[in-house]
């Protein structure tokens, strides 16, 4: 039977956690990695966290893959060392890749609210 994406979107939800930006910010600033999945563009027009590492969802499978030839060191060396901090732009992005890396062995939480709340709550952007 055919889902849309209200369905992932609940699938996800069941499956990862979030946090707040202020959590993220404290985790990364102890050693954990924030993943921004936004495409390219995204980072120039709206900002971006200076230590993120940045993967832009639809390259996330290949870059997330240990056994890939384009996989992301700084990424897969994370696999069963710790969280990923998942941002996007408003959270829909973050927990569809969340999804995806809890599927590939990660450990994922969201930033809930995305960029939008990081900015509210007065965080750094480059």
């Amino acid at each position: 039977m055919p889902i849309g994406i209200k369905d992932m979107l609940a699938s996800a939800r069941a499956l990862a956690s979030a946090s707040t930006p202020t959590e993220a910010q404290a985790a990364a600033e102890a050693g954990e990695v924030i993943l921004d999945v936004r495409e390219p563009g995204e980072l120039t027009a709206d900002g971006r966290i200076a230590t993120a590492l940045h993967v832009p969802r639809g390259l996330l499978e290949v870059r997330a893959d240990p056994e890939s030839p384009a996989a992301l060191s700084a990424l897969t060396r994370q696999r069963g060392a710790g969280p990923v901090h998942v941002l996007c732009a408003s959270g829909t992005r973050a927990w569809l890749a969340a999804h995806t890396l809890i599927r590939m062995g990660y450990e994922a939480r969201v930033i809930e609210g995305g960029l939008a709340a990081w900015r509210r709550d007065g965080l750094p952007l480059d």
